[in-house]
């Protein structure tokens, strides 16, 4: 067999033969060709193949990058010769060939090309913003008729108040330019699949589809276009008895983009006897999926600002209860200074303080908490622990008995990954004796007068951890100068941009330093060089200080 061949070779078609017959061969990416190529750098109709009695000619029609021959620009109808190359695009070439054995075969059909069509639709939206490849005053005329519908649909998209009123809205524009039969908007949900959000006709029930479920991942996916012809000739329909009982012939569907991402697709489905789409109804879908794309995108954005906004209002009314729960101002306490005060990390806090006065004894009962956790939960939670140990401290417990009281309401209360670690300390003014009990806590600091440092380590687990936890209590006396710092670990923990954590070390040294100082200098003190230290790196989690000093006289 001595007759011509083509050896093809395109983005969706790597390597194909085609045989040649008796009559022209239209090539370009346009429905109406004999061979279709799927690479929008090949014009709609690009060149023509003749085969003639003195072998096969070729003739560009007017393509917008022009055609070549072995590498020359060809001008005018040219002969081929067997093995000559024509060169569409950088990524599509024919090879012509005459006869069979000089071609390899290959499993590809020319169904391949032409029964369905997958374009990139983020390069098809670049080139409709593009006026250069409107090279006639029709392509102009169909340009500037698109640009006007667009607007118009962009108007009405913005006048829509939620995401079901855009999606009934976007499906009504499509059924009124592209007269489908049935038609789908499909989102992604937040697992990554794809759910049928509104549907034409609504009747249609959600066992009914109308489309092959490997066709929209395709299209979803690879942010491709498709264009479906024959549907009972493409493979992606095998198999799907249902849709084609139904008489489904031609499909068309598009990405909804966004810069970042694909928020699903628009798909829509006639009868062959109904209408038959082709490119031109391929590129407005891709258009309008593009408009309907960024209002959904907008929406999406307005209904995030207004849920942000509402949870910036509950975080700013749980900041106010919050404060309520601590003290509104600390008690006297003859012959000491007291400070005492709380930053929290998130608007709201996972550490509480508080300071009482045991009316009868005198005693004034210290408590400063962490509990595990950050945020609104945290807070929460320290709203409970707040509340179980305001008994305790009224009745004027020692910190050992208070700390297994609220320990053991704590664990009874919470699930196990929930706890918090506190230090509770006793004074009594008179004898200057502090009584203390550290559950799991960061060690205090207390400062003597001739500027020697100890740690009040932890005497037992942090509260709430186990059912039944024992805590040992510590005393120490308070001589003149003597200094107390409880702290929590959003100080200690703080890292600077090399990750490097504050530390106690430094904390310790600091206190040291001031140790003298009037308390609100030694806290500012100790701000500044936290701030100093971090360098911008955001405070990860709360921060809060209790001082109490006794007086030199």
């Amino acid at each position: 067999m001595n007759g011509w061949f083509l050896e093809v070779e395109s983005p969706q078609a790597l390597r194909m033969v085609r045989e040649l017959g008796a009559a022209p061969l239209l090539v370009g990416r346009g429905a109406e060709c004999g061979l279709q190529l799927a690479d929008l750098r090949v014009s709609r109709q690009h060149c023509r193949l003749e085969p003639r009695a003195d072998g096969v000619w070729v003739e560009d029609l007017g393509s917008r990058r022009g055609t070549r021959l072995n590498g020359r620009t060809l001008e005018g109808p040219t002969r081929l010769v067997s093995g000559d190359v024509l060169e569409l695009s950088d990524e599509s070439r024919l090879v012509l060939r005459q006869g069979a054995g000089s071609v390899v075969p290959s499993t590809a059909s020319p169904e391949s090309l032409s029964g369905s069509v997958f374009l990139d639709a983020d390069s098809m939206l670049e080139r409709q913003r593009d006026l250069a490849f409107a090279t006639s005053e029709a392509e102009l005329r169909r340009y500037a008729e698109r640009l006007h519908l667009l607007n118009e649909v962009h108007q009405a998209l913005t006048e829509s108040p939620s995401q079901d009123v855009l999606l009934e809205l976007i499906l009504d524009r499509v059924f009124r330019q592209l007269r489908p039969e049935q038609a789908a908007v499909l989102l992604l949900d937040a697992q990554g699949e794809l759910v049928r959000a509104v549907t034409r006709p609504e009747s249609l029930g959600p066992g009914q589809v109308f489309f092959s479920r490997s066709l929209v991942q395709e299209v979803s996916r690879r942010r491709l276009a498709a264009l479906v012809l024959d549907a009972p000739a493409d493979d992606r329909f095998a198999g799907a008895a249902s849709i084609l009982d139904a008489g489904v012939r031609s499909v068309l569907a598009a990405p909804l983009l966004v810069p970042d991402g694909v928020l699903g697709l628009i798909v829509l489905s006639s009868r062959l006897r109904v209408r038959q789409f082709g490119e031109p109804e391929l590129e407005l879908l891709v258009s309008l999926a593009g408009v309907a794309a960024l209002h959904l995108r907008n929406v999406a954005l307005a209904e995030e600002a207004a849920q942000r906004r509402r949870l910036e209002q509950e975080l700013a009314l749980a900041r106010r209860i919050q404060l309520a729960l601590l003290p509104a101002e600390l008690p006297e306490i003859v012959g000491y200074e007291l400070l005492a005060g709380n930053v929290p990390s998130r608007g709201v806090s996972g550490d509480l303080y508080t300071v009482a006065r045991h009316p009868e004894s005198g005693a004034v009962t210290f408590l400063i908490a962490d509990v595990s956790g950050k945020g609104m939960a945290a807070s929460l939670l320290g709203a409970s622990l707040e509340a179980l140990s305001a008994g305790p401290i009224e009745v004027d417990h020692e910190p050992e008995e208070l700390c297994v009281r609220v320990s053991r309401r704590l664990f009874a209360r919470t699930p196990p990954e929930k706890y918090a670690t506190a230090f509770v300390a006793r004074l009594d003014p008179e004898s200057h004796l502090l009584t203390w009990a550290n559950a799991g806590h960061n060690p205090a600091l207390l400062v003597r007068a001739d500027g020697t440092c100890e740690r009040l380590e932890a005497t037992g687990p942090p509260l709430g951890l186990l059912a039944a936890a024992t805590f040992r209590r510590s005393e120490v006396v308070l001589g003149p100068g003597d200094l107390v710092v409880v702290y929590t670990d959003g100080l200690t923990e703080a890292v600077d941009p090399d990750d490097e954590e504050f530390g106690l070390a430094r904390l310790e040294a600091l206190v040291v330093r001031h140790a003298r100082d009037p308390l609100p200098v030694l806290r500012q003190a100790l701000e500044e060089e936290l701030d100093g230290f971090v360098r911008g790196v955001p405070y990860a989690d709360d921060r809060t200080l209790l001082v109490l000093r006794r007086a030199l006289t």
